[in-house]
């Protein structure tokens, strides 16, 4: 890694991560509320098939809100409990982890026409259980790919010296000026990125964010007991 990767700013996705997520909340409550409101008013005034089936349409929408606000609750509930590591705290290794995950994540990018790709390899071993190390990479992945525009590759570069272990997750322009990456990370992966750099930071590792929205670079300290056996 060049120089300039050491003066990368840690990550920081806002002062207030529970803040955005309970935002996020209120988004669907509100719209949940404004189509039980309509449906309401618009009861009295349509036919009875015509108010079956704007029924059927508002249940439709009310439980995709419902999932909605069920899912970022969830998300409180890992932002909160990212610095637990559990009782099973261990060694884990970082590159078999890594690379089980990229596989599960290769059909999600391919969605969105985005080819995931791990260069290099890397013998670490991180102070948590293997759980929690597959939660913390699976939400720095989900951040990149939030950031990351239709198209293109997302390389994840793994690298080994005499003092770290470093990860750098870096977007690809397949074409000449054309920018992959979005100007700018999203909610959504503004708070996997937070819960990613919890559980990093609480085992000692330091994760910052590159140039750019989707470019991170964990750094993992050589130890002791580091090292795959």
């Amino acid at each position: 890694m060049s120089a300039a990767a050491n003066s990368l700013p840690q990550a920081a996705p806002g002062p207030d991560v529970l803040g955005l997520l309970l935002h996020s909340v209120s988004q669907p409550l509100t719209s949940l509320r404004c189509s039980l409101e309509m449906e309401l008013e618009n009861s009295e005034k349509s036919s009875f098939r015509e108010t079956a089936k704007r029924r059927q349409e508002t249940v439709v929408k009310a439980l995709q809100q419902t999932e909605n606000v069920i899912g970022m609750i969830q998300l409180m509930r890992e932002y909160l409990d990212a610095e637990n590591p559990g009782p099973e705290i261990g060694w884990a290794a970082l590159s078999p982890i890594l690379r089980r995950i990229v596989d599960d994540f290769e059909s999600i990018a391919a969605v969105r026409g985005i080819e995931l790709m791990i260069v290099g390899d890397a013998s670490a071993r991180l102070p948590m259980s293997e759980a929690h190390l597959r939660k913390g990479l699976q939400y720095l992945i989900a951040s990149a790919i939030d950031a990351h525009a239709p198209g293109g590759e997302i390389t994840l570069h793994l690298e080994e010296n005499a003092t770290e272990t470093v990860l750098a997750i870096k977007g690809e322009e397949p074409q000449a000026g054309r920018r992959e990456f979005l100007p700018e990370i999203p909610t959504l992966g503004k708070v996997r990125l937070a819960i990613a750099s919890r559980v990093f930071e609480a085992a000692g590792e330091s994760l910052a964010i590159g140039g750019r929205a989707g470019d991170y670079v964990l750094r993992i300290p050589r130890r002791a007991s580091s090292l795959v056996r």
